[in-house]
């Protein structure tokens, strides 16, 4: 059984640096594509940027293009969301989440998500 947990989360200043992760566990975790999505008070969830088993990083969101970055260490079952130059507008429940395929689809699609993992709060505020 696949698990995820998300962790990392926390507050930062407008403009600061987060770094999330995805921790995994279960089996051939790995060929798994994580994605990452958000969900701010008020808002639907919405997916921020996928990594497939390629490691190649999909972005759906066009707001956080340069700013935040996917990455994945295999050896420690682990996925990375890198957020820089932080926004008031990024905050939010942060999840992340796998289809149990390997291949990020073109668009954030969160019915095709099999498993969730636990969310991890980001707030950016002065």
């Amino acid at each position: 059984d696949v698990q995820l947990q998300a962790s990392g989360g926390g507050l930062v200043q407008p403009g600061g640096s987060l770094r999330l992760s995805c921790a995994t566990s279960g089996f051939l975790s790995e060929y798994y594509a994580i994605s990452w999505f958000r969900q701010a008070p008020g808002k639907e969830r919405e997916g921020v940027i996928c990594i497939n088993s390629d490691h190649e990083s999909t972005d759906y969101v066009d707001s956080v293009k340069g700013r935040f970055s996917i990455s994945r260490d295999n050896a420690k079952k682990t996925v990375y969301l890198q957020m820089n130059t932080l926004k008031a507008e990024d905050t939010a429940v942060y999840y992340c989440a796998t289809p149990l395929t390997p291949r990020c689809g073109v668009k954030a699609d969160a019915a095709a998500v099999f498993k969730w993992g636990r969310g991890t709060q980001v707030t950016v505020s002065s």
